[in-house]
């Protein structure tokens, strides 16, 4: 018998109502052995996810204002989801040492891990598997660096005592055992690396929708769905903005080669998305592109050096600047005497002028220009490097949509083609790419119709 290693989002496990239609899926197939939940997502628009009021426990125990009410909260919603499911998880126990350990001004990692904590001790007691707890498990150096190779050993020795368990995700620990947490989202992570611990033939991530679309639905009108997509097709979309999977949860299956399959709860019959390493995400005859993506407001700083490729460590010198400020780069398209830096304005903050500064003084650049208000979109497919024309059809489709592009990169792998419009043109231009790609048929080489 094969091993699947299935991870439950926060909707997929909000209510009893949702934990009764995932134990309609893990029943089905028996090969769903180890499975990893989230905290409790919302149940309905105005909802709270139940993280969001951990997090704000915390922030009543940091100003010393009561956080009873919130908590109460949180516990009749356990307690509540427990009572419609009839199953007895020693809830009150687990309630008694959460709150004693709040009067203790507990880290905010610890509060807001409680979540998947409560969660995955009521969903291992309904499913009768085992609960293994990640804390001790899943392992974080002092300084909060996640430890892959310690934890795939400590995973893999421990699940090879259980048969089916149900572990809670999001959290590890320090060596000293205290609670440490991924960002946001990183749930998605612990289901890749038990799948991985336990070298699961498929790591199901059950979530919300049926998996990646072409593009953002809030922008394109009913986009087709990703039967199939490779590894590094995904992280190229996930990184310029696609939110589906968590972009580090990619990393640990894809390591151990572990097909990704992205799947509905709501929508069990939904075959959903599957990521793979290997040519079989890859159809000569299918669609050029795999999905188009962006995200706004970036700075893009434009300076000028006469006889700047001669001049050794010029691009250094700039770069030192960023380093020294702790701005990161997102993209540096260049020419014979020009480079374009591409920053994201959150992480640029207010630190734009102090960086112009230090680069006229360092680098003794002949003009310095700054466009802000920018945009990235991000064209994306492994058919893009061996079909001619793609790039003739992206810019073609731009000027007819009337969207004045202000800079392009292509990356050497030729994966992608990556633009930069004004914030006012991005979902024009996302429209303008989907439809010239995938809603017509471009006369791009000789492939076949696409869609």
């Amino acid at each position: 018998m094969g091993i699947k290693t299935a991870k439950f989002g926060g909707s997929s496990v909000a209510d009893a109502i949702q934990i009764e239609k995932t134990k309609k899926i893990i029943d089905a197939d028996p090969e769903r052995r180890y499975i990893v939940v989230s905290a409790p997502g919302k149940r309905f628009n105005g909802d709270n996810k139940i993280t969001d009021m951990l997090y704000l426990c915390k922030a009543h125990i940091d100003h010393n204002a009561p956080y009873d009410q919130v908590f109460q909260v949180i516990y009749d919603r356990f307690t509540a989801t427990a009572h419609t499911l009839g199953v007895q998880a020693d809830l009150e126990g687990c309630f008694d040492e959460i709150q004693e350990n709040l009067k203790n001004s507990p880290s905010e990692d610890y509060i807001a891990s409680r979540g998947e904590y409560l969660n995955a001790r009521i969903i291992a007691a309904y499913l009768g598997y085992d609960f293994v707890d990640a804390a001790g498990l899943v392992l974080f150096d002092k300084k909060g660096k996640f430890l892959h190779d310690e934890t795939d050993a400590a995973l893999k020795a421990e699940l090879a005592k259980h048969e089916k368990a149900v572990l809670p995700g999001f959290y590890g620990t320090y060596p000293d055992g205290r609670i440490k947490t991924f960002s946001r989202g990183g749930s998605d992570i612990t289901g890749a690396i038990v799948a991985s611990a336990v070298r699961a033939d498929v790591y199901e991530n059950w979530t919300d929708v049926s998996g990646f679309l072409m593009a953002d639905p809030r922008i394109v009108k009913n986009p087709q769905a990703i039967s199939a997509i490779s590894y590094m097709e995904l992280r190229e979309l996930s990184y310029m903005g696609a939110s589906v999977l968590h972009e580090n949860a990619i990393y640990p299956a894809r390591q151990a080669n572990i097909p990704i399959n992205i799947r509905n709860t709501n929508k069990p019959e939904d075959p959903g998305t599957v990521i793979t390493a290997g040519e079989d995400a890859w159809d000569e005859s299918g669609p050029i592109i795999k999905g188009i993506a962006g995200s706004k407001d970036f700075s893009v700083i434009a300076v000028y050096k006469n006889m700047m490729s001669t001049e050794v460590g010029f691009i250094r010198r700039l770069l030192g600047v960023l380093e020294d400020y702790s701005v990161p780069v997102e993209h540096i398209p260049s020419g014979v005497d020009t480079v374009s830096i591409v920053l994201s304005k959150s992480n640029l903050g207010d630190k734009l002028s102090d960086i112009l500064e230090d680069f006229e003084r360092k680098a003794q650049p002949d003009s310095i220009e700054v466009f802000e208000d920018m945009a990235l979109i991000a064209t994306v497919g492994r058919g893009m490097a061996s079909r001619p024309g793609v790039s003739a059809t992206l810019f073609a489709a731009l000027f007819e949509a009337g969207v004045n592009i202000r800079m392009i990169d292509q990356g050497s792998s030729e994966m992608n083609i990556i633009i930069g419009v004004e914030n006012k043109d991005f979902e024009a231009a996302i429209r303008a790419i989907y439809t010239a790609f995938v809603e017509q048929t471009p006369s791009v080489g000789a492939c076949a119709p696409l869609g």
